[in-house]
């Protein structure tokens, strides 16, 4: 790696050389990067971040597909550069509640891929000789856990990126004993201009030039390098960094308290780094981690402690790193008493004491996930934030991905950095949702659980009118969006004999739900509903160039009649998904996209970072000016004409179609399109007007019961009929169009992202086709009727999970109720050889084996499946 002068200039520069910014230089070699520059304020190996102090131990299974595959990969490269040690890992439960979490991390274990167990008290101990056994219920046990060396494979890193990028390995043909120490410094020597990584620690950033909204330079105190791409991959220190170039990356330094206690006798007949399971005691929010003969106690039980970025000693006033700041001992006090009492044995040895002890300080984001990918304000400026230790290797992997390619294998779209644009950045924000955040991270989180700090944020014009009739709000986005309404609980009574039987009495399935949703979707289906606001990102693409750049953008056809609406998917070049949202020509050279308000700020990026620099395109953000109010179901003609100026008869206002219309006194914009599968439209007005809108439709309604009903019909229910498929959920980077049954565009002329895939997968037989199954037993061994909520794996009639001949496990990927079909339904991609109707399958939850069965294969939707009610 070259010591040579500062260059003026680098194809890539990356800020930060923790284990992040090792890897992605590494990968970023091994794809075709050969003038990359590395560069840290502190030394190397250990440059002062966390991952210096990390315990440094891989628990691989998470609720997450997403992090559970990036921790399996990552594992895998450790492991590769023996820097990984096999250990086991055990998460001990003291309660019955933490052992149903248990239940539910096994199902995750198998939906995810990866080997594991539940324990007895007397298992866990035959394991660990020290663990006091009747403190606990059992365990989660993970034998592929283990520890890893971050500082010794980031070296292997560097070395590897500087022998690749010089051109002395092979970036595919990588071997190992090929490159040793004198090989490695033969291609150092030999670097030619330009070629190779070229690593500067103790260096500081001072200032990003920004131009024009790219990337430009990055000033150092040792000169500045000119590069149109830079990555952020500073830790800790990344929003003070990112802040230099005029945007956010939203994280809090928090405080994670770590000692270490030893020499313990017991571990001196052991040899290694580690002789026994790693042990996650989730109770407390504790581990305790063996090291050579100590014992190292970690404790996330404590308050939280939040620090700013600019309070972080320097390298030069900490004592030990900056981010390794002395214990708050006040603090630890109760989590060494917790810890003292499941393993006596070992932490209270006569000849044992506290060698070590901090606050070591990690990066806490407002939602516990990285932040990941191109910040969309500055071109050429990349994050590669608050990645743990367990999933840094593979995260700089598909980061290199997604900067060579555009596209990552693991699909990344939950931590995409821009998931918090304009809404989410603000310090008071991040500082709020860390604080909150912080005390989830060994929690038993619900899967639909709700942030309650900084809210409400973003509200619609209807909220008020929303709260006087007691909605239960749920947030995206930071949009407080009704999830249910405690007004509609006289439509239990109504629709008593319909629900009764999905009625969820397991306290865990009906958390964070109510019945009362069924009652609203039965309404709806019945009589005519309002849903609102649904919280959409909103764009509109305005310029003479803008048919030939959306074509280029999205796989159906856009060039169609002003009026016309449009739903397509957008592809990345793999053909998997990038996300999926309706087009709307409001002019010759006007339209407006719609897409989800989870989904806005990376669909933002994506069509902003892909229009042409010298294309006639501006993207106008609506999102925070118009809202929309939905109006569906059988008599929601009749509410509208009511009021509406304009004809909305069926051959007065086709179906698939916009146009202007005026509601009472509102002047507004409809599209008469469903995700409910009713009749119906969703109008649009400005934020100033939507409260006189919803006002308006509401008394026009009062004669036909018109009911406002939550995102709980429009999101689960009503979609869950349909079969209307979910970005995030059935719709990822993982499957291509034809297994998601959304080819009815054809292959149009014009040239489009990922075309070339999408028209290899249409001509391929599917490897997995999406399915809609519904559950037959909800209690087939007797006892409490259970209800999946998503996430659970598919098994085959021997109870074996099933997989396709790409390796991709069967789960389910979206489960909610069909109020109108009497049934719970689920989606799942299965092979061929499952993907038929009528046949008999299982899925697993919590424990359990409950039979289901293959109701529908493909899109055709279950209820109305020739959407006559749509079109009526």
């Amino acid at each position: 790696m070259s010591s040579r002068e500062f260059p003026e200039r680098a194809g890539t520069v990356i800020v930060g050389a923790g284990i992040v910014g090792n890897s992605l230089a590494y990968h970023l070699a091994r794809m075709g990067r050969d003038d990359i520059v590395l560069m840290d304020k502190g030394p190397l190996p250990d440059p002062g971040g966390s991952t210096g102090h990390a315990s440094n131990f891989l628990m691989p299974v998470d609720h997450s597909k997403e992090m559970t595959h990036l921790t399996q990969r990552s594992i895998e490269q450790y492991r590769e550069m023996d820097t990984f040690n096999e250990s086991g890992g055990i998460e001990v439960a003291r309660t019955e509640e933490r052992m149903a979490e248990n239940r539910r991390r096994m199902q995750s274990a198998k939906a995810w891929g990866e080997p594991a167990e539940l324990l007895t008290p007397e298992e866990v101990e035959e394991l660990v000789p020290y663990i006091e056994s009747d403190v606990i219920e059992g365990a989660f046990y993970t034998p592929g856990a283990g520890v890893c060396d971050p500082l010794r494979a980031g070296e292997i890193m560097r070395e590897r990126a500087d022998a690749i990028a010089s051109g002395e390995v092979p970036p595919d043909e990588y071997d190992t004993e090929a490159v040793s120490d004198g090989g490695v410094q033969q291609a150092q020597e030999s670097s030619g201009e330009g070629q190779g990584l070229h690593v500067f620690p103790n260096t500081e950033v001072l200032d990003m030039h920004v131009e024009d909204g790219a990337i430009q330079a990055v000033e150092t105190d040792r000169g500045t390098v000119h590069s149109d791409e830079v990555v952020i991959a500073a830790g800790l220190w990344s929003p003070k960094i990112a802040r230099m170039a005029g945007v956010e990356i939203p994280l809090s330094p928090a405080v994670h308290q770590l000692v270490s206690v030893g020499p313990i006798s017991f571990f001196e007949e052991f040899e290694g780094e580690i002789s026994h399971p790693v042990v996650r005691d989730m109770d407390t929010q504790m581990y305790e981690r063996p090291s050579g003969n100590d014992m190292e106690v970690g404790s996330y039980q404590h308050r939280p402690i939040l620090w700013d970025v600019d309070e972080i000693l320097s390298i030069d006033e900490a004592p030990l790193s900056p981010t390794q700041p002395p214990l708050t001992e006040d603090a630890f006090e109760q989590s060494m008493m917790d810890a003292l009492e499941l393993m006596p044995e070992v932490l209270d040895d006569p000849e044992a004491g506290v060698r070590y002890e901090i606050d070591g300080l990690l990066s806490q984001t407002p939602d516990g996930a990285p932040l990941l990918g191109p910040l969309q304000d500055v071109e050429g400026l990349w994050s590669a934030a608050a990645i743990w230790i367990k999933e840094a290797p593979a995260i700089g992997e598909m980061v290199a991905q997604w900067m060579t390619e555009g596209w990552s294998e693991v699909d990344l779209h939950s931590s995409d950095v821009n998931r918090f644009y304009h809404y989410g950045n603000s310090t008071k924000f991040v500082k709020n949702r860390a604080h909150e955040g912080y005390k989830k991270t060994y929690g038993i989180v619900h899967p639909a659980e709700q942030w309650q700090s900084s809210r409400p944020l973003r509200t619609s014009p209807f909220y008020n009118r929303q709260e006087d009739l007691d909605a239960n709000f749920f947030e995206a986005a930071g949009w407080e969006r009704p999830q249910w309404y405690e007004s509609n609980e006289d439509l239990l009574e109504t629709y008593s004999e319909e629900i009764e039987d999905l009625r969820r009495p397991a306290e865990w399935d009906s958390r964070w739900w109510s019945p009362i949703i069924l009652g609203e979707h039965l309404h709806m289906r019945d009589n005519v509903a309002m849903v609102g606001d649904m919280g959409f990102a909103i764009f509109d693409f305005r310029g003479g160039d803008v048919v030939d750049y959306l074509e280029g953008m999205v796989v159906g056809r856009v060039d169609v009649d002003v009026g016309k609406t449009v739903y397509t998917p957008v592809l990345a070049e793999n053909g998997g998904f990038v996300s999926d949202l309706t087009i709307v020509r409001l002019g010759p050279e006007h339209y407006r996209v719609i897409t989800g308000g989870a989904a806005g700020g990376s669909d933002r990026a994506w069509f902003d970072d892909h229009i042409p620099e010298d294309a006639d395109v501006k993207l106008i953000d609506q999102s925070e000016s118009l809202c929309t109010l939905g109006l569906w179901g059988p008599d929601a003609r009749n509410v509208l004409e009511e009021v509406v100026e304009e004809d909305v008869s069926h051959e007065g206002f086709a179906p698939y179609t916009a146009k202007e219309i005026t509601v009472g006194d509102v002047d507004a914009h409809a599209l008469r399109l469903s995700y409910v599968g009713e009749l119906g439209w969703e109008i649009y007005t400005t934020m100033a007007k939507g409260q006189r809108l919803w006002d308006t439709l509401a008394e026009a309604g009062e004669e036909y019961d018109i009911r406002p009903v939550g995102m709980g019909v429009y999101g689960t229910t009503g979609r869950m009929e349909k079969g209307y498929r979910l970005f995030g959920h059935e719709l990822e980077s993982e499957y291509n169009p034809a297994e998601a049954g959304l080819t009815f565009h054809g292959v149009k002329d014009a040239d489009f992202v990922g075309k070339e895939a999408y028209e290899q997968a249409i001509e391929e037989e599917n490897s997995a086709t999406l399915c809609t199954l519904s559950v037959d037993d909800h209690a087939p061994e007797g006892g409490e009727r259970r209800f999946m909520l998503g996430n659970e794996p598919v098994l085959d009639g021997d109870g074996e999970v099933i997989v396709d001949e790409e390796g991709r496990r069967s789960y389910v990927t979206s489960a909610g109720t069909g109020p109108s079909l009497g049934k719970h339904l689920l989606m799942a991609y299965l092979p061929p050889e499952h993907a038929e109707e009528g046949e008999q399958l299982l899925v697993e939850y919590m424990g359990q084996q409950y039979p289901v069965t293959v109701d529908r294969v493909g899109s055709k939707p279950l209820f109305d499946p020739d959407n006559e009610r749509i079109r009526s």
